[in-house]
């Protein structure tokens, strides 16, 4: 299971509205949905689930990033363009935010924890990396054809972030799996909503 991130598809919305608002219907429709908040619990009663609280706090700081992104005003062309970059900053930060919790984890106590947290690691860089080239273009596009295409590419970048799995680092190590099934702030991160 993974978070989803109701906060994206209305971004993707407004992002979809300025591209309208510049002459062109937005080409994808987010499936994002929020799914909840992590919270770190207490209970730290082995090394796993010390690690794995970790881990989860750390996700979880990207989730709530998430859902407080400034929003993307459409009205004009030219403020879809400067709120997107806004909200791309945003992104980036929190992207940067969560990839260093994560990098300050220290060792995984079992194996395979620390190839799945740089995989994890590695995942959220890329998308990093791509966001911050959109919010570049974003901030000094002068021509309305390339921040078109930059407002298209940001929209890409939050599907990108919509598909995300927070917890595969986690999931894909049984060990660590089993002790985040155990940790509150963790189960937060899967939760879905009736």
């Amino acid at each position: 299971m993974r978070p989803r991130f109701t906060v994206l598809a209305a971004l993707a919305t407004g992002i979809g509205l300025g591209l309208a608002g510049c002459g062109h219907q937005p080409a994808v429709t987010s499936h994002a949905r929020q799914e909840g908040l992590a919270t770190v619990s207490a209970s730290q009663a082995d090394p796993a689930s010390a690690w794995a609280e970790g881990y989860c706090a750390a996700s979880g700081g990207l989730v709530r990033t998430l859902a407080t992104l400034p929003s993307v005003n459409p009205s004009t062309p030219q403020l879809a363009t400067q709120t997107s970059g806004e909200l791309m900053a945003s992104v980036v930060e929190g992207l940067n935010r969560t990839s260093s919790a994560l990098g300050k984890l220290g060792p995984s106590p079992v194996a395979g924890g620390d190839a799945s947290r740089n995989a994890a690691i590695a995942q959220l860089n890329g998308i990093r990396a791509r966001a911050d080239d959109v919010r570049r273009r974003l901030d000094s596009s002068t021509d309305p054809e390339a921040a078109k295409t930059a407002l298209r590419d940001a929209r890409t970048t939050l599907d990108e972030l919509d598909r995300l799995d927070l917890l595969r680092g986690l999931n894909d190590v049984p060990q660590l799996a089993a002790a985040a099934s155990r940790i509150p702030g963790c189960q937060d991160l899967v939760k879905r909503p009736r």
